[in-house]
């Protein structure tokens, strides 16, 4: 056989060689895509989806957000407010102030269920200014006027910071309660940023890590019981102050937790509690800490037994940003809805009457 049959023969069969493999990397490829797409969400009110149940309003994008009121009737309202839950919360997780104080200071209060939570339709474009203008749209659809009051529990805060940014001339004032952060917005110092994030546990660093560097596969990766990842999902995470920790051990022990947790991701947990470690865990448009002084208050509420939060790098973002009025709570965790009294001091400090710091 001559040196050009040899060739050619050779040639052919690298061809086919090639083409094998790439049938296999792309079935290889196909399978691992189809393992890690999360799955459809279940849409409330469609085919076999939870019902609804709370009054919802529509977006101009078509999606759906279902909110609930309490306080005053807004139409005799003095202050008007919307507040953002926080992690596997849901519309009725507005602060806990007293009737009488609500009705005292004339404030009327709406709380919603972000997207993909609970039964409010899932936004697959989610992110922080997205948050921020859904807030503008439902106080827009509710008419609470030109300007509103923004309070954020918890995780939700993002809605807070994209409302700082992408919405001021908005907001007349703002709350942020407990407000989880980001350990890669550039503002912290990396050493402070470092030494807080490596005090988590191990599973929590995986966690943040996927969902900063590959968000595509952060459901297949949460779902993985082999894996590690979130303690604060599972609810393992250690708790320093001691209320938070009976708080929580009452939740799991009378199902109160699970009960709050079905309801938060009963249309998926990846529309809900894992889209929302991709927002707030993940790459953002801005930092915070570059925030210029808005012309209204803003108070940020921080436990100093914190478990969740590092107090260490909340009092650097509240030294950075020296217009922020920051309210340090001793002996203070997390939960700070379930601090008594804290809800009514905190309406008393933005709008007047406050209670001893």
């Amino acid at each position: 056989m001559d040196a050009v049959s040899c060739t050619a023969i050779w040639g052919d069969k690298d061809k086919e060689s090639r083409k094998r493999e790439e049938g296999l990397i792309n079935a290889v490829a196909k399978l691992f895509y189809k393992a890690v797409e999360p799955p459809p969400p279940k849409l409330c009110g469609t085919e076999g989806g939870p019902p609804i149940t709370a009054p919802r309003l529509r977006l101009r994008d078509g999606r759906y957000l279902a909110y609930c009121e309490s306080g005053v009737p807004k139409e005799k309202a003095k202050y008007k407010i919307v507040s953002v839950h926080g992690f596997t919360g849901s519309r009725m997780d507005s602060i806990r102030a007293s009737e009488e104080v609500m009705e005292e200071l004339g404030v009327y209060m709406v709380g919603f269920d972000r997207p993909g939570y609970a039964e409010s339709d899932p936004n697959p474009n989610r992110d922080v200014r997205s948050a921020a203008l859904d807030v503008e749209e439902l106080a827009d659809a509710l008419g609470l006027g030109p300007k509103f009051y923004l309070f954020g529990n918890s995780l939700g805060n993002h809605a807070v910071w994209g409302a700082l940014k992408y919405i001021p001339e908005r907001l007349a004032g703002a709350v942020l309660m407990a407000p989880v952060i980001n350990y890669r917005w550039p503002g912290f110092p990396p050493e402070l940023a470092s030494e807080t994030y490596n005090k988590q546990e191990g599973g929590d660093q995986w966690a943040l890590r996927v969902a900063y560097y590959a968000p595509s596969i952060l459901h297949w990766w949460m779902e993985q019981s082999w894996l590690p990842t979130s303690t604060v999902i599972k609810g393992t995470t250690y708790l320093p102050n001691k209320r938070d920790a009976e708080i929580r051990k009452a939740r799991i022990a009378d199902g109160g937790q699970k009960k709050k947790m079905d309801l938060a991701t009963q249309q998926g947990r990846y529309e809900s509690i894992y889209r929302d470690m991709k927002v707030m865990f993940g790459k953002w448009e801005f930092d915070p800490m570059d925030l210029p002084e808005p012309p209204f208050p803003v108070h940020l509420f921080q436990g100093d037994e914190d478990g969740l939060v590092p107090v260490t790098l909340q009092r650097y973002i509240a030294d950075k940003l020296s217009w922020i009025k920051y309210h340090e709570l001793p002996s203070t965790g997390h939960y700070l809805s379930s601090v008594p009294g804290l809800g009514d001091r905190v309406l008393r400090t933005m709008f007047g009457n406050p209670s001893s710091e």
